[in-house]
């Protein structure tokens, strides 16, 4: 971050200094206790099982510049580390990145949708890296916590922001956007991500769609041209809508050709026309990256750099990252799933092209609720429908896909209760030329089939 004096850092938090040094900087925000280092400050988080105020004696002894604070113990007896009481540290973390961003004052671009999220940050940031010096949401941080942390990385010399905003629970992406203040935003589309907790697509596209209204005129959103609620969304705002998909749209991708490593297609810009390459599998992805050419464009960038960007992409690792072993290519997707993903990765897998067999190794969908049955068996019913070779389950509810696959004539299907029993029939039953979709919600872990394969 842009190094701030201590009594700015009081102001921007709400607190009240009580206690240690009134003078000296602060250059960076911390909330692990475990890697302060001089300069830091350190906000004394506290949760249902854990309170980071009982670190602050070995925070000032790490060099703190600064601690915020709820309570003070007055065993502290800091010399050169400023102690802050705020009413609430978790409110005072918010309160920091809110002021900084408008101390700071870059543009800010910010990103939510069901699926594709994390993607289509880091396309955005690849085509608007041309043009800007870019910093982007830390790993997943993309929450409550997350997103200020994420703001709060801003450093001197960036001047475009491009965060991702998550929610999980009604009321969560309006408070986030009020702290980012976004310049733009994509809304990458609506699906059935977290409908235990929102109850219905229509009730996620409301929520969604806060990012929308928390653009201010002078901004811009960009919109999913093939999504069903776009409509609806464009209604809610007041700031210039772009709307980009696949064969429709404002900026378009058309004539798509997948290949085992990536998408050709012509991207479509106001008129204006590229041949252009997607170094990443799955026709999802094409999607999301008209989403990001279409924001780039809005920002200034030139068609011609947006296709130079995109050809040299390198995205998060675990979305549909292509690894081969043993002669067999795995796609790793196994960052994240719902049933709207993991449909999409099915149809990568069966779309390209392949010497082998066509194999879905799919673990268990998270935050479906009272879904959770029906969207286990919706994918497998695609499985189905698009005859692949072979189709494995790792888990109880993952059971359902191999089952819903299997009355869609697959022959061969099987679950497995664990990931190591399922990569020692893969090793075995696995030939050279096969391509292998890996893919489930965080929770299931996918990845570690990869790891066993690759460690055998």
């Amino acid at each position: 971050m842009k190094a701030i004096d201590i009594q700015t850092l009081t102001e921007f938090t709400g607190g009240k200094l009580i206690r240690g040094a009134s003078m000296g900087m602060v250059t960076q925000v911390n909330t692990d206790s475990r890697t302060v280092s001089p300069g830091q400050v350190f906000f004394a988080l506290s949760g249902d099982r854990f309170d980071a105020h009982h670190f602050i004696p070995q925070v000032i002894a790490a060099g703190a510049a600064a601690v915020i604070v709820s309570k003070v113990d007055p065993t502290w007896a800091p010399e050169r580390c400023a102690i802050i009481r705020v009413a609430d540290t978790l409110q005072a973390l918010q309160n920091l990145a809110a002021a900084y961003r408008l101390h700071h004052a870059p543009k800010v671009l910010c990103v939510t949708g069901s699926n594709g999220k994390t993607s289509t940050k880091d396309l955005a940031c690849a085509v608007l890296g041309t043009r800007f010096h870019v910093r982007a949401t830390l790993g997943n941080f993309n929450n409550h916590i997350g997103v200020p942390l994420s703001i709060l990385h801003l450093a001197e010399g960036d001047d475009y922001g491009v965060f991702e905003l998550g929610m999980n629970h009604p009321g969560e992406i309006a408070p986030l956007a009020a702290i980012a203040r976004p310049d733009g935003a994509i809304i990458t589309n609506i699906g059935i991500a977290h409908i235990e907790y929102l109850g219905t697509q229509e009730a996620i596209a409301l929520e969604k769609g806060m990012l929308a209204e928390a653009v201010p005129a002078s901004g811009f959103v960009v919109l999913n041209a093939n999504d069903r609620f776009t409509p609806s969304i464009r209604a809610r705002t007041v700031a210039k809508v772009i709307e980009a998909g696949i064969g429709r749209g404002d900026v378009s991708a058309t004539d798509l050709l997948a290949t085992a490593s990536g998408t050709h297609f012509t991207l479509n810009i106001a008129g204006d026309t590229a041949e252009t390459f997607l170094p990443i599998p799955g026709q999802h992805m094409v999607g999301n990256a008209a989403l990001a050419a279409a924001a780039a464009w809005q920002s200034g960038v030139c068609l011609n750099d947006i296709v130079t960007a995109l050809a040299n992409v390198k995205i998060t690792k675990g979305r549909l990252e292509t690894k081969i072993i043993h002669g067999i290519t795995f796609l790793d997707d196994s960052y994240n799933a719902n049933p709207d993903s993991m449909k999409a990765g099915l149809r990568t897998l069966a779309g390209l092209e392949c010497k082998g067999r066509r194999v879905a190794v799919l673990g268990q969908m998270g935050e479906l609720g009272e879904h959770v049955d029906s969207g286990h068996r919706e994918v497998g019913v695609l499985a189905g429908e698009l005859q692949l070779d072979a189709v494995f389950a790792i888990g109880e509810k993952p059971a359902l896909i191999a089952e819903a696959a299997s009355e869609g004539g697959i022959s061969n299907t099987q679950t497995f209760s664990d990931h190591e029993t399922c990569a020692n029939h893969l090793q075995q039953w696995l030939l050279a030329g096969d391509l292998v979709l890996v893919k489930g919600s965080r929770s299931a872990a996918m990845e570690r089939v990869i790891h066993l394969l690759q460690n055998k």
